[in-house]
């Protein structure tokens, strides 16, 4: 059985219409890095998305870098969802941030259990990132619309599939409005998760994370270490493209855009894609599919 990875044509194309699309970004570690970034926000921000992420480093680890950028896309007048990791938190050093991204008028916040660092043995105050929901929810009621992370391919340190849906409903429990899927290529997996969780009584909004394919060796990386899936014949097409850059990025394009499409016309309210600071592969494929 073949899969057509064409682009959807422009008599084909989806429609905004209500869905929710975000970005996620990362702080930069330089000066270069940050210009790059004011670069890509620049581009991003043009696509009108409904907020972007900054994510917050194992451990707090990039605390103050998280802070700043942050703080930058606030100053121009962008909508922002800052990533709070349970690991090596607690509660106080939680609050002391909530009160400064209230005070800065933050209003979304994306609540994770986080990675452990290596070496770091104390887990901190919150075990799960359930925990940490419960906790925000308590000490701020309606404050923060709050988004928890899902795993159509169930993470890959769950004990089984049945534990890792139980783990995602005790988050919606404690108080989560909506969640952001681990990114995957199978769209099976996205719509079979969902109807797992739908029995399950979890009506929440579960939005799909989407990772742009521009370089094979980077996307094996991240894949191995978070557990999501690259299908044989993605993986073996990216194989034999070796160090052609220019044909992996034109057969990501194709194949991610395709899903995207696939999503959005199944009924998936919306997009989250992670970025990795980069704007062309994203707004390529925001134009194909005529958002």
């Amino acid at each position: 059985m073949t899969q057509s990875v064409n682009p959807p044509t422009p008599e084909h194309r989806t429609e905004r219409g209500d869905r929710l699309f975000s970005f996620e970004l990362f702080p930069p570690q330089t000066p270069e890095g940050l210009a790059k970034l004011d670069l890509t926000v620049g581009q991003l921000r043009q696509l009108e998305p409904e907020f972007f992420s900054v994510t917050y480093g194992a451990g707090g680890s990039t605390r103050e870098r998280t802070l700043g950028v942050v703080r930058s896309l606030q100053d121009q007048g962008l909508t922002v969802a800052p990533h709070l990791s349970c690991v090596g938190a607690t509660k106080a050093t939680t609050r002391e941030l909530l009160e400064q991204y209230r005070a800065q008028g933050i209003r979304r916040i994306v609540a994770l259990r986080g990675d452990l660092p290596s070496g770091m043995v104390e887990v901190g105050e919150f075990r799960y990132a359930a925990d940490l929901v419960a906790f925000i929810r308590a000490e701020y009621g309606e404050a923060f619309h709050i988004e928890v992370a899902a795993y159509p391919e169930y993470h890959p340190q769950s004990t089984s599939p049945d534990a890792d849906l139980r783990n995602f409903r005790a988050k919606v429990t404690a108080g989560a409005h909506s969640a952001i899927t681990q990114y995957f290529f199978n769209t099976d997996a996205y719509w079979y998760f969902l109807e797992q969780c739908r029995a399950l009584g979890i009506t929440v909004p579960i939005i799909p994370g989407i990772m742009p394919i521009s370089r094979f060796t980077q996307l094996a990386r991240f894949s191995d270490a978070c557990g999501a899936e690259i299908p044989r014949w993605i993986r073996r097409k990216l194989e034999s493209m070796g160090d052609d850059s220019a044909s992996v990025r034109a057969f990501g394009l194709d194949v991610v855009t395709r899903l995207c499409d696939d999503l959005l016309r199944g009924g998936a309210p919306g997009l989250h894609f992670y970025t990795l600071n980069q704007a062309g592969a994203v707004t390529t494929i925001w134009q194909r599919l005529g958002l």
